[in-house]
C-alpha cells in the first residue's frame, strides 16, 4: 500500500498561505491517502526551526516553507540540502523579486500582514454578521446584506456564508421550506444582491441521509424521501422566478468554486 505523502508546513506565521496551496496542489493527484500535513506556525527561532526539520527528516517528508525572516529561510533551505529533503520555500523567489524591481528592502516582518488595520475590523464585522443572520434567524438583516442566499436544506448555504464573510462580504441566508412563509424583507431588497442555491434531487438525497445518520436519525426520514426533494426543489425554483434572481448549481462543486462564481455575480453588478 502506498504510504502517504508527509507535508510539514514551516512559518513564522500561521502558515495558512502554504496550507491551501498545498490542498490545491495535492488535489490534482490519485493519492490512496489524503496527504498528511502538519502545520508548524509562529517558527521564529533557530532552534523550534531545527526541531521541526529533524522531525519532517525523520519522517521522510517534504518540507514547504513560508519564512520571511532571511536567515531562518536560508537555514531551513540549507538543512533540507545537505539531509536531501524535498524543500519548496514559497516566499523567497518572490520577495526577491520584488526587491529587484522597486529596489526596496523587505521589512522580513512575519506580522506584517495581519496588522489589525480597518481590513482586519471590516472581516470580523462580516464574520458576526453572518452568525448573526445565519438560517434567517432575523430577517431585518436581509435589508444590509451584500448577499442574501437562498436555498433548501443541505444547498452549503451557511458554510458559503462563512467563507465569503471571510472574504469581507456581508451576508445572509434563507432557507426555503415550503411550510414556512418567504420573509417580506426578501421581496426588498434588489434582486442582483439575492442568489439561488440548489443541486440534484440524487445529490440532495445523498447528503440528507449523510445528516441524519450523523445526528442518529433514520435515512429513510421523509427529509431525505424523493417525494419531499422534489417538492423542496420546486418550490425553490419557484421561489427564485419570484425574486428573479441568479441561481447556482452546487453540485460537486467545491465551497471555494461556489463563491468564486458568486463574487463573480455579485461585482458584474456595480
Amino acid at each position: 500500500m502506498e504510504n502517504p505523502v508527509i507535508i510539514y508546513v514551516i512559518s513564522d506565521a500561521i502558515g495558512e498561505t502554504a496550507q491551501h496551496i498545498i490542498r490545491a496542489v495535492t488535489a490534482q493527484f490519485s493519492l490512496n491517502k489524503p496527504a498528511d500535513i502538519r502545520r508548524h506556525a509562529f517558527i521564529r527561532d533557530e532552534n523550534a526551526l531545527l526541531e521541526t526539520l529533524e522531525e519532517a527528516k525523520a519522517a521522510d517528508g517534504i518540507v514547504v516553507q513560508t519564512l520571511v525572516q532571511a536567515k531562518l529561510a536560508e537555514y531551513a533551505t540549507n538543512f533540507c540540502v545537505q539531509n536531501n529533503i524535498p524543500n519548496v520555500d514559497l516566499l523567497h523567489t518572490l520577495t526577491a523579486a520584488v526587491e529587484a524591481k522597486t529596489g526596496l528592502k523587505s521589512k522580513q516582518d512575519p506580522g506584517n500582514m495581519r496588522r489589525l488595520d480597518s481590513n482586519y475590523f471590516d472581516r470580523i464585522a462580516a464574520i458576526e454578521f453572518a452568525v448573526k443572520y445565519d438560517d434567517c434567524k432575523d430577517p431585518r438583516g436581509l435589508l444590509d446584506a451584500d448577499i442574501v442566499l437562498v436555498g433548501v436544506s443541505r444547498t452549503s448555504k451557511t458554510p458559503l456564508s462563512s467563507f465569503l464573510a471571510n472574504q469581507n462580504w456581508k451576508v445572509a441566508n434563507v432557507p426555503l421550506v415550503p411550510e414556512i412563509p418567504i420573509p417580506t424583507e426578501l421581496f426588498q431588497i434588489p434582486a442582483e444582491r439575492i442568489i439561488g442555491l440548489t443541486t440534484t434531487p440524487e445529490k440532495l438525497a445523498q447528503i440528507r441521509k449523510v445528516r441524519l445518520k450523523s445526528i442518529g436519525l433514520d435515512e429513510a426520514s421523509s427529509y431525505s424521501s424523493e417525494k419531499r426533494i422534489l417538492e423542496e426543489l420546486e418550490y425553490g425554483y419557484d421561489t427564485f422566478k419570484k425574486l428573479g434572481c441568479q441561481v447556482i448549481h452546487v453540485e460537486d462543486k467545491a465551497i471555494e468554486e461556489t463563491a468564486a462564481l458568486i463574487t463573480e455575480i455579485i461585482t458584474s453588478y456595480h
